[in-house]
């Protein structure tokens, strides 16, 4: 990465930068978790049965997995990043405000699927732009950045929460979002773009280690089982409390704030134990944890206590696993913008088609059976993972 040289003028101008992105992040985490707590309003609106609704998230993950892989790269490449970010969160506030608004199952669709296609933009030039804004220096900011997408994912739930407690309809909790957007955009359209870094051919001219295709593969393969299983849980554990009678609307979403909420302290923790412990030890332990906490609610179904100390527990230990798989990889291959993005197209692919699934067996099956899914899921995901320990030694 190029170091970039900062005057004290150019300092300030980077930290109001930067805070501007991190206040980007939490309207980002507000707007993804926003989904699981509406989907039973949603659903309504439309007509349709939670099964059928389940499609919002393939169509989510479908925009998102062609903004990560073109759209997005593109435009930080050629424009200002800047007012591409302040017109990408304007976008998103006017796809959020008409969502409670559609009444038919297909409109919807396409409105998820354009809401896809923002976060992926605002989640690649949110990253970007910070890097081009600090250089070599920009790992702890990274962190940060992450943190408030946290911190904005843990309160969406509780504004969901407080609006049905206050009007009983969905379109208070969307319309309010979408008004936090607008302010935001209009502070980083102000502010003056970072100094972009010019195109590489670097993707073409390093060479890649040996074996790395197959464990390009196995990365890739274990992102789309992990955020499978992220999505899946975050976005249907309100409609499993409330189908299986273990809490009101109001406590189903403080639910889900829950594991949001243990998610972002999660990546708060992992900061100073990623520089004690190496990649592969923290994964297996987050692994582990996972499959215990969800063991626990399955194996109490009609506990409460069980629940949320489950879903606190499967978010604690989800948290880390994101950056550690890509701090494992970068020790074992060469990365490249290519390689990140085949990481991402996993990711993507993994968050389009595991939470339709679970919505399936949710719809024919029964609530426990999505429970069972997302556990399956993990499983295959520590096959996966012994896998590519074994590779990575060669």
């Amino acid at each position: 990465m190029t170091q970039t040289t900062i005057s004290p003028a150019g300092r300030q101008a980077a930290l109001a930068r930067t805070g501007a992105y991190y206040t980007a992040f939490i309207a980002l985490g507000l707007v993804m978790s926003s989904l699981g707590p509406t989907l039973p309003g949603l659903a309504q609106n439309v007509g349709v049965p939670l099964g059928q609704i389940s499609l919002l998230f393939t169509a989510r993950s479908l925009g998102a997995l062609i903004g990560s892989s073109s759209i997005s790269g593109w435009l930080y490449d050629h424009r200002p990043g800047n007012p591409v970010l302040a017109v990408t969160l304007l976008t998103m506030g006017l796809l959020m405000a008409g969502v409670p608004l559609a009444g038919w199952l297909p409109v919807l669709i396409l409105l998820m699927f354009g809401l896809g296609l923002a976060e992926a933009t605002l989640d690649v030039g949110g990253n970007t732009l910070l890097m081009w804004t600090h250089g070599e220096k920009v790992g702890p900011f990274m962190n940060g950045l992450h943190f408030f997408f946290g911190v904005g994912a843990f309160l969406a739930p509780i504004v969901v929460a407080q609006m049905l407690l206050l009007t009983n309809d969905i379109r208070g909790a969307y319309w309010l979002l979408a008004l936090f957007l607008l302010p935001v955009a209009l502070v980083i359209g102000r502010l003056p773009s970072p100094a972009g870094v010019a195109t590489s051919t670097a993707d073409e001219g390093v060479p890649a280690r040996p074996g790395s295709v197959r464990l390009v593969f196995l990365v890739a393969l274990f992102f789309l089982l992990y955020v499978g299983a992220e999505v899946s849980f975050g976005g249907w554990v309100y409609s499993y409390a409330l189908a299986l009678e273990l809490g009101t609307a109001a406590s189903a979403a403080y639910l889900t704030s829950a594991f949001w909420g243990a998610l972002t302290v999660g990546r708060l923790l992992s900061i100073p134990i990623a520089g004690h412990f190496r990649p592969r030890t923290i994964l297996l332990v987050d692994l582990l944890g996972c499959l215990a906490s969800l063991g626990l609610i399955l194996s109490r179904p009609g506990s409460v206590a069980a629940l949320w100390v489950g879903t606190a527990g499967l978010g604690l230990f989800m948290a880390s696993v994101f950056p550690t798989t890509l701090a494992f990889a970068e020790r074992r291959m060469t990365i490249t913008g290519r390689v990140t993005g085949r990481f991402f197209i996993g990711a993507s692919l993994g968050g389009m088609s595991l939470p339709w699934l679970a919505g399936q067996l949710f719809e024919r099956v029964g609530p426990q059976a999505t429970m069972w899914a997302i556990l399956a899921n993990l499983l295959v995901a520590c096959v996966v993972f012994v896998l590519l320990m074994t590779a990575s030694r060669h």
